[in-house]
Protein backbone atom coordinates (compact mmCIF):
# COMPACT_ATOMS: atom_id res chain seq x y z
CA UNK A 1 0.00 0.00 0.00
CA UNK A 2 2.89 2.17 0.12
CA UNK A 3 2.42 3.97 -3.35
CA UNK A 4 6.15 4.19 -5.01
CA UNK A 5 7.42 7.10 -7.16
CA UNK A 6 5.80 7.08 -10.47
CA UNK A 7 2.52 5.93 -10.08
CA UNK A 8 0.94 8.97 -9.06
CA UNK A 9 1.14 11.82 -11.88
CA UNK A 10 2.76 14.92 -10.28
CA UNK A 11 -0.94 16.76 -10.34
CA UNK A 12 -2.48 13.49 -8.50
CA UNK A 13 0.93 13.64 -5.65
CA UNK A 14 -0.63 17.66 -5.35
CA UNK A 15 -3.73 17.39 -5.02
CA UNK A 16 -3.32 14.41 -2.43
CA UNK A 17 -0.74 16.46 -0.50
CA UNK A 18 -2.92 19.57 -0.19
CA UNK A 19 -5.48 17.31 0.86
CA UNK A 20 -3.51 15.42 3.68
CA UNK A 21 -1.38 19.18 5.01
CA UNK A 22 -4.55 20.63 6.47
CA UNK A 23 -4.89 17.40 8.42
CA UNK A 24 -0.91 17.92 9.53
CA UNK A 25 -1.82 21.85 10.49
CA UNK A 26 -4.44 20.69 12.64
CA UNK A 27 -2.96 17.69 14.27
CA UNK A 28 -0.30 19.93 14.94
CA UNK A 29 -2.25 22.31 16.67
CA UNK A 30 -4.31 20.11 18.82
CA UNK A 31 -1.51 18.44 20.19
CA UNK A 32 0.61 21.37 20.26
CA UNK A 33 0.51 21.41 24.14
CA UNK A 34 1.52 17.49 24.48
CA UNK A 35 4.64 17.80 22.04
CA UNK A 36 5.93 20.12 25.29
CA UNK A 37 6.78 16.79 26.78
CA UNK A 38 3.90 14.83 27.73
CA UNK A 39 2.94 12.69 24.70
CA UNK A 40 6.57 12.55 23.18
CA UNK A 41 7.06 9.15 24.41
CA UNK A 42 4.28 7.07 23.54
CA UNK A 43 3.63 8.87 19.94
CA UNK A 44 6.93 7.96 19.32
CA UNK A 45 6.87 4.40 20.36
CA UNK A 46 3.58 4.26 18.13
CA UNK A 47 5.26 5.48 15.64
CA UNK A 48 8.13 3.20 15.92
CA UNK A 49 5.52 0.26 16.68
CA UNK A 50 3.98 1.05 12.86
CA UNK A 51 7.32 1.07 11.21
CA UNK A 52 8.17 -1.83 12.60
CA UNK A 53 4.68 -3.60 12.23
CA UNK A 54 5.15 -2.61 8.66
CA UNK A 55 8.10 -4.89 8.08
CA UNK A 56 5.96 -8.22 8.72
CA UNK A 57 5.22 -8.90 5.00
CA UNK A 58 2.53 -11.17 4.27
CA UNK A 59 1.80 -13.12 1.51
CA UNK A 60 -1.63 -12.30 -0.05
CA UNK A 61 -4.18 -14.21 -2.97
CA UNK A 62 -2.38 -13.22 -6.53
CA UNK A 63 1.29 -13.76 -5.54
CA UNK A 64 1.24 -10.56 -4.00
CA UNK A 65 2.27 -9.33 -0.32
CA UNK A 66 0.53 -6.78 2.39
CA UNK A 67 1.18 -5.61 5.73
CA UNK A 68 -1.07 -4.46 9.08
CA UNK A 69 0.00 -0.66 9.39
CA UNK A 70 -0.93 0.32 13.05
CA UNK A 71 -2.87 2.58 12.23
CA UNK A 72 -5.87 1.30 14.47
CA UNK A 73 -3.74 0.93 17.41
CA UNK A 74 -2.46 4.43 16.79
CA UNK A 75 -6.05 5.71 16.17
CA UNK A 76 -6.82 4.06 19.83
CA UNK A 77 -4.08 5.17 22.02
CA UNK A 78 -3.29 8.13 20.79
CA UNK A 79 -6.71 9.65 19.39
CA UNK A 80 -6.94 9.79 15.70
CA UNK A 81 -4.92 13.74 15.68
CA UNK A 82 -1.89 12.87 17.58
CA UNK A 83 -2.18 9.09 15.25
CA UNK A 84 -1.71 11.45 12.48
CA UNK A 85 1.31 13.06 13.38
CA UNK A 86 2.96 9.36 14.73
CA UNK A 87 2.17 7.82 11.16
CA UNK A 88 2.78 10.27 9.02
CA UNK A 89 6.40 10.07 11.24
CA UNK A 90 7.17 6.54 10.29
CA UNK A 91 6.01 6.86 6.85
CA UNK A 92 8.15 9.96 5.88
CA UNK A 93 11.07 8.45 7.79
CA UNK A 94 10.70 4.68 5.55
CA UNK A 95 10.08 6.38 2.18
CA UNK A 96 13.68 9.51 2.90
CA UNK A 97 15.64 6.19 4.46
CA UNK A 98 14.35 2.86 2.93
CA UNK A 99 12.34 4.05 -0.43
CA UNK A 100 9.22 2.13 0.95
CA UNK A 101 6.62 4.34 -0.78
CA UNK A 102 7.74 7.33 -3.24
CA UNK A 103 8.98 11.10 -2.10
CA UNK A 104 6.68 12.29 -4.98
CA UNK A 105 3.96 10.22 -2.98
CA UNK A 106 4.48 11.06 0.57
CA UNK A 107 1.10 13.12 0.62
CA UNK A 108 -0.99 10.24 -1.11
CA UNK A 109 -0.03 7.61 1.71
CA UNK A 110 0.04 10.09 4.25
CA UNK A 111 -3.35 10.79 3.29
CA UNK A 112 -4.18 6.82 3.29
CA UNK A 113 -2.98 5.63 6.16
CA UNK A 114 -2.27 8.19 8.57
CA UNK A 115 -5.24 10.21 7.90
CA UNK A 116 -8.28 7.73 6.27
CA UNK A 117 -7.42 4.92 8.30
CA UNK A 118 -6.85 6.29 11.37
CA UNK A 119 -10.03 8.63 11.76
CA UNK A 120 -12.05 5.87 10.01
CA UNK A 121 -10.64 3.19 12.40
CA UNK A 122 -11.54 5.96 15.63
CA UNK A 123 -15.26 6.16 14.58
CA UNK A 124 -15.55 2.43 14.71
CA UNK A 125 -13.88 2.30 17.55
CA UNK A 126 -15.84 4.67 19.02
CA UNK A 127 -19.21 3.70 17.95
CA UNK A 128 -18.48 -0.01 19.06
CA UNK A 129 -16.99 0.29 22.67
CA UNK A 130 -19.60 2.74 23.48
CA UNK A 131 -19.58 3.37 27.07
CA UNK A 132 -18.05 0.47 27.88
CA UNK A 133 -15.58 -0.49 30.75
CA UNK A 134 -12.14 -0.01 29.79
CA UNK A 135 -11.38 -3.44 30.57
CA UNK A 136 -14.03 -5.51 28.75
CA UNK A 137 -13.97 -7.46 26.31
CA UNK A 138 -16.51 -5.18 24.06
CA UNK A 139 -13.45 -2.88 22.98
CA UNK A 140 -11.39 -5.83 22.28
CA UNK A 141 -13.62 -6.54 19.62
CA UNK A 142 -14.29 -3.09 18.98
CA UNK A 143 -10.33 -2.74 18.56
CA UNK A 144 -10.05 -5.12 15.82
CA UNK A 145 -13.03 -3.73 13.64
CA UNK A 146 -11.67 -0.53 13.66
CA UNK A 147 -7.96 -2.00 12.58
CA UNK A 148 -9.85 -4.51 10.32
CA UNK A 149 -12.06 -1.42 8.52
CA UNK A 150 -9.67 1.67 8.83
CA UNK A 151 -7.23 -0.77 7.31
CA UNK A 152 -9.62 -1.34 4.16
CA UNK A 153 -10.30 1.94 4.37
CA UNK A 154 -6.95 3.07 3.67
CA UNK A 155 -6.20 0.34 1.01
CA UNK A 156 -9.27 1.70 -0.94
CA UNK A 157 -8.09 5.09 -1.36
CA UNK A 158 -5.04 4.00 -2.59
CA UNK A 159 -6.40 1.57 -5.04
CA UNK A 160 -8.30 4.89 -6.34
CA UNK A 161 -5.89 6.67 -6.38
CA UNK A 162 -4.24 3.97 -8.84
CA UNK A 163 -6.66 3.63 -10.82
CA UNK A 164 -7.42 6.77 -11.57
CA UNK A 165 -4.26 7.21 -13.30
CA UNK A 166 -4.67 5.66 -16.74
CA UNK A 167 -8.43 7.03 -16.84
CA UNK A 168 -6.58 10.81 -16.59
CA UNK A 169 -3.28 10.43 -18.21
CA UNK A 170 -2.50 8.70 -21.02
CA UNK A 171 -0.11 9.89 -23.97
CA UNK A 172 -1.08 10.76 -27.29
CA UNK A 173 -1.64 6.97 -28.21
CA UNK A 174 -3.60 6.51 -25.19
CA UNK A 175 -1.21 4.23 -23.12
CA UNK A 176 -0.74 5.14 -19.64
CA UNK A 177 1.71 7.51 -18.25
CA UNK A 178 1.82 6.26 -14.85
CA UNK A 179 0.09 3.65 -12.69
CA UNK A 180 -1.12 0.96 -15.84
CA UNK A 181 -4.24 -0.60 -14.41
CA UNK A 182 -7.62 0.98 -14.13
CA UNK A 183 -10.24 1.11 -11.71
CA UNK A 184 -11.85 -2.21 -12.43
CA UNK A 185 -8.33 -4.05 -11.75
CA UNK A 186 -6.80 -1.41 -9.45
CA UNK A 187 -9.85 -2.16 -6.92
CA UNK A 188 -10.23 -5.68 -6.66
CA UNK A 189 -6.76 -6.68 -6.74
CA UNK A 190 -5.67 -3.93 -3.81
CA UNK A 191 -9.01 -4.91 -1.80
CA UNK A 192 -9.29 -8.94 -2.44
CA UNK A 193 -6.11 -9.36 -0.48
CA UNK A 194 -7.58 -6.91 2.26
CA UNK A 195 -10.32 -7.87 2.81
CA UNK A 196 -8.78 -11.45 3.31
CA UNK A 197 -5.46 -10.92 4.84
CA UNK A 198 -3.88 -7.57 5.19
CA UNK A 199 -7.12 -6.16 7.05
CA UNK A 200 -7.53 -9.24 9.33
CA UNK A 201 -3.37 -8.66 10.79
CA UNK A 202 -4.58 -4.95 11.30
CA UNK A 203 -7.37 -6.71 13.29
CA UNK A 204 -5.35 -9.13 15.13
CA UNK A 205 -2.90 -6.59 16.16
CA UNK A 206 -5.30 -4.17 17.41
CA UNK A 207 -7.11 -6.40 19.33
CA UNK A 208 -4.50 -8.52 20.45
CA UNK A 209 -2.80 -4.81 21.62
CA UNK A 210 -5.65 -3.76 23.72
CA UNK A 211 -6.07 -6.71 25.17
CA UNK A 212 -2.72 -6.50 26.25
CA UNK A 213 -3.05 -2.53 27.26
CA UNK A 214 -6.12 -3.97 29.88
CA UNK A 215 -4.30 -6.00 31.23
CA UNK A 216 -0.48 -4.36 31.69
CA UNK A 217 -1.35 -0.82 30.69
CA UNK A 218 -5.03 0.22 31.23
CA UNK A 219 -4.16 3.93 31.85
CA UNK A 220 -3.25 3.95 28.05
CA UNK A 221 -7.02 3.13 27.15
CA UNK A 222 -8.16 6.33 28.49
CA UNK A 223 -9.98 8.82 26.55
CA UNK A 224 -7.24 10.82 27.25
CA UNK A 225 -3.74 8.87 26.64
CA UNK A 226 -1.69 11.75 26.82
CA UNK A 227 -2.18 12.87 30.16
CA UNK A 228 0.63 12.50 33.14
CA UNK A 229 0.03 8.70 32.59
CA UNK A 230 2.41 8.87 29.92
CA UNK A 231 4.96 12.07 31.05
CA UNK A 232 7.75 10.05 30.91
CA UNK A 233 9.76 7.37 28.62
CA UNK A 234 10.46 5.12 31.70
CA UNK A 235 6.75 4.92 31.57
CA UNK A 236 6.36 3.37 28.26
CA UNK A 237 9.08 1.05 29.23
CA UNK A 238 7.04 -2.11 29.01
CA UNK A 239 5.93 -1.29 25.28
CA UNK A 240 9.49 -0.41 24.11
CA UNK A 241 10.73 -4.01 25.45
CA UNK A 242 7.22 -5.23 23.30
CA UNK A 243 8.60 -3.36 20.54
CA UNK A 244 12.41 -4.59 21.28
CA UNK A 245 11.10 -7.83 20.80
CA UNK A 246 9.29 -7.47 17.19
CA UNK A 247 12.15 -5.92 16.00
CA UNK A 248 14.15 -8.83 16.28
CA UNK A 249 11.14 -11.11 14.76
CA UNK A 250 10.90 -8.36 11.81
CA UNK A 251 13.24 -11.05 9.75
CA UNK A 252 9.83 -13.63 9.57
CA UNK A 253 8.57 -10.62 6.97
CA UNK A 254 11.26 -11.52 4.56
CA UNK A 255 9.21 -15.06 3.95
CA UNK A 256 6.80 -13.42 2.47
CA UNK A 257 7.73 -14.14 -1.69
CA UNK A 258 6.44 -11.66 -3.68
CA UNK A 259 6.16 -7.81 -4.02
CA UNK A 260 2.79 -5.64 -2.88
CA UNK A 261 0.52 -4.81 -5.45
CA UNK A 262 1.16 -1.70 -7.37
CA UNK A 263 4.55 -1.46 -6.15
CA UNK A 264 7.01 -3.00 -8.66
CA UNK A 265 9.62 -0.96 -9.71
CA UNK A 266 10.30 -0.05 -13.53
CA UNK A 267 12.62 -2.81 -13.89
CA UNK A 268 10.04 -5.10 -12.72
CA UNK A 269 7.45 -4.12 -15.11
CA UNK A 270 9.96 -4.61 -18.36
CA UNK A 271 11.13 -7.71 -17.20
CA UNK A 272 9.37 -10.91 -19.02
CA UNK A 273 9.10 -13.19 -15.73
CA UNK A 274 7.75 -10.58 -13.77
CA UNK A 275 5.04 -9.30 -16.22
CA UNK A 276 3.84 -12.66 -15.95
CA UNK A 277 3.29 -12.46 -12.06
CA UNK A 278 2.43 -8.33 -12.14
CA UNK A 279 -0.40 -10.23 -14.91
CA UNK A 280 -1.24 -12.77 -12.49
CA UNK A 281 -1.79 -10.89 -9.74
CA UNK A 282 -4.23 -8.55 -12.10
CA UNK A 283 -6.70 -10.28 -13.35
CA UNK A 284 -4.34 -11.56 -15.82
CA UNK A 285 -3.97 -8.45 -17.55
CA UNK A 286 -0.29 -7.86 -18.64
CA UNK A 287 0.75 -4.03 -18.41
CA UNK A 288 1.64 -1.81 -21.09
CA UNK A 289 4.23 -3.34 -23.55
CA UNK A 290 6.40 -0.10 -22.43
CA UNK A 291 7.21 0.84 -19.03
CA UNK A 292 4.81 3.93 -18.79
CA UNK A 293 6.58 7.23 -19.63
CA UNK A 294 5.87 8.86 -17.02
CA UNK A 295 6.46 5.90 -14.67
CA UNK A 296 9.87 5.52 -15.71
CA UNK A 297 10.96 8.98 -15.26
CA UNK A 298 9.61 9.56 -11.76
CA UNK A 299 10.99 6.30 -10.18
CA UNK A 300 14.24 7.30 -9.98
CA UNK A 301 13.97 10.82 -8.28
CA UNK A 302 14.99 9.50 -5.20
CA UNK A 303 16.91 6.75 -4.04
CA UNK A 304 16.92 5.59 -0.54
CA UNK A 305 20.27 5.16 1.29
CA UNK A 306 18.89 2.13 3.00
CA UNK A 307 16.86 0.05 0.13
CA UNK A 308 14.35 -2.25 0.67
CA UNK A 309 15.49 -2.43 4.69
CA UNK A 310 18.98 -3.74 3.29
CA UNK A 311 21.97 -2.00 4.59
CA UNK A 312 24.89 -2.19 1.65
CA UNK A 313 27.81 -2.72 4.36
CA UNK A 314 25.66 -5.97 5.68
CA UNK A 315 25.67 -8.99 3.45
CA UNK A 316 23.16 -10.80 6.50
CA UNK A 317 19.67 -10.41 4.82
CA UNK A 318 18.19 -11.00 8.54
CA UNK A 319 20.64 -9.18 10.48
CA UNK A 320 20.23 -6.21 7.89
CA UNK A 321 15.96 -6.41 8.52
CA UNK A 322 16.61 -5.95 11.89
CA UNK A 323 19.23 -2.92 12.10
CA UNK A 324 16.50 -1.25 9.88
CA UNK A 325 14.38 -1.69 12.27
CA UNK A 326 16.34 -0.55 14.62
CA UNK A 327 17.67 2.49 13.02
CA UNK A 328 13.95 3.47 11.67
CA UNK A 329 12.30 3.61 15.44
CA UNK A 330 15.76 5.62 16.49
CA UNK A 331 15.37 8.15 13.58
CA UNK A 332 11.82 8.42 15.01
CA UNK A 333 12.79 8.92 18.53
CA UNK A 334 15.06 11.15 17.63
CA UNK A 335 12.71 13.01 15.50
CA UNK A 336 9.91 13.07 18.14
CA UNK A 337 12.74 15.00 20.75
CA UNK A 338 13.61 17.04 18.13
CA UNK A 339 10.05 18.16 17.89
CA UNK A 340 9.89 18.59 21.88
CA UNK A 341 12.92 20.34 22.30
CA UNK A 342 11.64 22.92 19.25
CA UNK A 343 8.37 23.32 20.72
CA UNK A 344 10.50 24.04 24.22
CA UNK A 345 12.40 26.50 23.31
CA UNK A 346 9.35 28.53 21.10
CA UNK A 347 7.62 28.51 24.29
CA UNK A 348 10.80 29.87 25.91
CA UNK A 349 11.11 32.43 24.04
CA UNK A 350 7.52 33.71 23.89
CA UNK A 351 7.65 33.52 27.95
Amino acid sequence: MHIPDGYLSPSTCALTFAAAAPFWYLASQKVKRQLHTRAVPLMAVVSAFSFVVMMFNLPLPGGTTGHAAGLGIAAIVLGPWAAVLSLSVALIIQAVFFGDGGLTAIGANCLNMAVIGPFVASGVYRMLAGTSAITSARRVFAAGAAGYVGMNAAALAAAIEFGVQPLLFTDAGGTPLYAPYPLSIAIPAMMIGHLTIAGLAEAVASAGLVAALQRYEPELLHPAPASDTASSWWTVRKLWAGLAALMVMSPIGLLAAGTAWGEWSAEDLADPVARQDIAAASGNVHPPVAVPEGLQKLSSIWTAPIPDYAPSFLRHESLGYILSAMIGAGLIILGFLAVSALRNRLAAVRN
